[in-house]
């Protein structure tokens, strides 16, 4: 799910962007159809319980490879931080397989929960970014206010709460992730209450953004605070991030980019709400009810959650997405 399906979209969504920042054209044609089949045979290679980690990582060089082409020849300079970070996704990736190939469970859990925090990361910048653009432009009334300092201090502060947290793994650290985890949720959520998100209240491809990023604030003070209290399991923190922002942002970004690249207005069918909202509930039924000694129950609300929304999505646009561009 967190490589094979948000790693994915997420390379898919900054290869399609960069387009915009640079106008060179991405990949197209026989070399998208190419790397589709690439990425395709490694994912039935996993299924049968196989792995290439070498044609993996072919997917992955390819990937970064032309993303790095297209923002250095365009001096691109403001994207030129996706190059390290998408390269230390496919470093996490490769050696997460690694891991499990020669069974050792715990690093692979660990790997896996360092790419969850990078992916925080790349939905910070980029979240930063779209977010406030695209409430501006499509809530009425907007009041969005710039916030230079807390855009300057976010990536710093989640860097180094992340290198503490994957450190922590291999050597003993005199400190804990805690500070600067619960540091970066209150800029997040500072961040978002400076986006005027109630203003987004009456657009469900708003709404959805914000309450995406809403998670991702939650999800890292939350993830902090498991440090220092029991009463706070790590892992269910964590999937406030994994459902209700990398899950949340992934389906109204495509709901929504869907629509628009086939020429289409932005109104998505009503049930897209109860998708939404699914996929918000999923994420708090998987954190609040481990709290109450009902961690199974929250395990299959969020899994029945999150598959009716995604199943939502997958009725309504693909016709849209196989039929022509209005």
């Amino acid at each position: 799910m967190l490589f094979g399906f948000g790693a994915t979209i997420a390379v898919g969504f900054l290869l399609t962007a960069a387009q915009t920042w640079t106008k060179i054209r991405s990949f197209n044609g026989l070399v998208l159809l190419l790397l589709t089949g690439i990425w395709l045979a490694v994912r039935v290679l996993l299924l049968s319980n196989s792995v290439n980690l070498q044609l993996l990582a072919l997917w992955w060089l390819v990937s970064i490879g032309y993303l790095a082409y297209m923002v250095i020849r365009a001096k691109s300079r403001r994207n030129y931080p996706f190059i390290p970070l998408l390269s230390a996704m496919m470093l996490l990736n490769l050696a997460f397989l690694l891991a499990d190939i020669f069974g050792d469970t715990a690093l692979a859990l660990h790997l896996s929960r360092s790419a969850i925090l990078m992916f925080g990361l790349l939905v910070g910048i980029v979240g930063g970014r779209v977010i406030p653009f695209f409430t501006e432009r499509g809530a009425d009334g907007a009041q969005v206010k710039a916030t230079p300092l807390v855009d300057k201090l976010l990536p710093i502060v989640t860097l180094l709460g992340v290198f503490v947290f994957f450190s922590g793994h291999f050597i003993a650290l005199p400190f804990t992730p805690a500070a600067p985890l619960i540091a970066a949720g209150i800029l997040h959520l500072r961040r978002l209450y400076c986006w005027d998100p109630i203003s987004t209240r009456k657009v469900p491809l708003l709404w959805s953004l914000h309450a995406s990023y809403l998670a991702l604030g939650l999800g890292l003070l939350l993830l902090g605070a498991s440090y220092l209290t029991d009463a706070i399991r790590f892992a269910d923190a964590l999937h406030l991030i994994t459902i209700g922002t990398i899950g949340g942002i992934i389906l109204a970004m495509i709901a929504r980019v869907s629509l628009g690249h086939t020429g289409r207005a932005l109104e998505p069918h009503a049930s897209l709400n109860i998708a939404f909202a699914l996929i918000l509930f999923g994420a708090l039924a998987r954190f609040i009810l481990p709290l109450f000694q009902q961690a199974s129950l929250g395990w299959d609300i969020a899994a029945a959650s999150w598959i009716i929304a995604f199943s939502l999505f997958l009725w309504h646009y693909t016709p849209i997405l196989f039929s022509a561009r209005h």
